[in-house]
């Protein structure tokens, strides 16, 4: 799974990963003001499922859409893809840039350190 989502896709891709399992209309009750068009949303979705985010089955005259990707496994691709991108590949770089950057706090830092520490 080396593909990216765009912003548009991935709103869409929250919303399955949320709901499990959705009809378009469903989706799109689920996005914020203003709603998108039914047939915006349904053309999202075939091209998630045409990059083999999504998966469907019958129901009635319709289709539930239901994630093939893991809400976990797209993060931690997107993840490296940061990480590679912008920061060498080091770890060490990017929580350091979040760290000077973003104002983490000593309490925020530990926390990470020991999920880190529980993969281990």
């Amino acid at each position: 799974m080396s593909k990216q989502l765009t912003k548009a896709e991935e709103q869409i891709m929250k919303v399955l990963w949320d709901l499990q399992e959705a009809s378009v209309k469903e989706v799109i009750d689920k996005l914020p003001e203003p709603k998108p068009a039914y047939n915006t949303v349904s053309t999202i979705v075939r091209i998630l499922e045409n990059k083999n985010f999504v998966g469907h089955k019958p129901l009635g005259r319709g289709f539930i859409y239901y994630p093939v990707i893991e809400k976990e496994a797209y993060s931690n691709q997107s993840l490296h893809k940061l990480m590679n991108g912008y920061f060498n590949g080091s770890f060490k770089s990017m929580v350091s840039f979040f760290v000077k950057e973003n104002k983490m706090d000593v309490t925020e830092l530990e926390s990470i350190l020991k999920e880190v520490n529980k993969k281990k």
